[in-house]
């Protein structure tokens, strides 16, 4: 099942509802960056694998500093079959 959220507040508390299997979520969220909205809504669900998509800027420094925090990270341009493969992927990826 899909949830969409309008925000960090709404996220929240639909986590109250059901714990998310995978937060996917863009490069900026309301007027943070998504990096730093994923790491606080992680806060809320330890251990809930995390999806970044679109528009990063090809860096290196970026791509690690995801890596580091356990999230994937998605640029695009893709495809709908190429996200819901990579939404396969996370989810049956072992946390490391």
């Amino acid at each position: 099942m899909v949830r969409a959220s309008s925000g960090l507040g709404d996220a929240v508390d639909r986590f109250k509802e059901s714990v998310p299997d995978l937060l996917i979520i863009r490069t900026y969220v309301e007027s943070m960056p998504g990096h730093e909205a994923a790491i606080y809504l992680r806060t809320k669900c330890p251990g809930m694998k995390v999806l970044m998509v679109g528009g990063l800027l090809n860096d290196e420094r970026l791509q690690h500093r995801a890596e580091m925090q356990g999230f994937d990270v998605f640029p695009k341009p893709y495809s709908a079959a190429e996200l819901i493969q990579k939404v396969k992927d996370v989810l049956n990826k072992q946390r490391g």
